[in-house]
């Protein structure tokens, strides 16, 4: 299992990220230092130095500027103004109305897919969780939790409901971030990988009621170990 202090002793690469110079460099830096927070490279009390970003992104200061902001919109980091910026701790209120807002949507979601069968929608869900299951067997829980929102996404793009999905995205930080520290837990993406399953073959069948049942046990596992989690993990989050 993971430790606290494995965590905080990975350091933030500094080899010079390549960027797409035929696209803003602000949001792709953004997208970075988001992944890099929500996996944990850049764990809760990590410093980020703007002159430090900017030569590692080979940028100059202002998509910096940009990207935080966007960060510190999504309480993902926390701007001192002419002092420093660093990772915000995972606020656990603010996970816990993520959790409220994405069961809701996706429970509707999952019922009305397990209404009208999609088989191309139900190929992609067992190649995702196919690619879960090599991934856990490896213990790469970086592509692990990639595929985890890869499944929950062609969900919302199956539904045609694209727009709410970036809504549950930019409030689903804090509670990426818990799932994060649970994942390594024994059996825990064991567990994904089976409720995936339950929640695709429910949706195939055409069980709106069991696709929502499995879904709600799914999205529930990591507040119901909330206590563990803040046991093992104290200085990563705040209430």
């Amino acid at each position: 299992m993971m430790s606290a202090q494995a965590v905080s002793r990975r350091p933030p690469s500094r080899a010079i990220e390549r960027l797409d110079r035929d696209r803003q460099a602000a949001p792709q830096v953004f997208e970075r230092l988001r992944d890099m927070i929500i996996s944990l490279a850049l764990p809760p009390g990590s410093p980020l130095s703007r002159a430090a970003l900017a030569e590692q992104f080979g940028v100059s200061s202002t998509p910096i500027r940009d990207a935080l902001m966007r960060l510190d919109k999504e309480g993902l980091v926390e701007v001192f103004p002419q002092y420093a910026t660093v990772v915000s701790k995972v606020d656990v209120g603010l996970a816990q109305q993520a959790h409220f807002l994405r069961q809701a949507l996706e429970l509707e979601i999952v019922r009305s897919l397990a209404l009208s069968h999609d088989e191309a929608l139900i190929v992609e869900l067992n190649r995702i969780i196919a690619l879960q299951q090599q991934f856990a067997k490896a213990g790469d829980f970086a592509k692990f939790m990639a595929a985890d929102t890869d499944f929950h996404q062609k969900l919302y793009d199956a539904a045609d409901k694209p727009g709410l999905w970036a809504l549950v995205r930019s409030r689903s930080g804090h509670i990426d971030r818990l799932r994060r520290l649970h994942l390594p837990t024994l059996g825990k993406a064991q567990a994904i990988v089976r409720d995936h399953k339950l929640i695709a073959k429910a949706i195939a069948t055409g069980e709106p009621d069991e696709a929502q049942k499995h879904l709600r046990t799914h999205l529930s596992g990591t507040l119901r170990d909330l206590d563990k989690i803040r046991a093992r993990y104290p200085e990563y989050l705040s209430d």
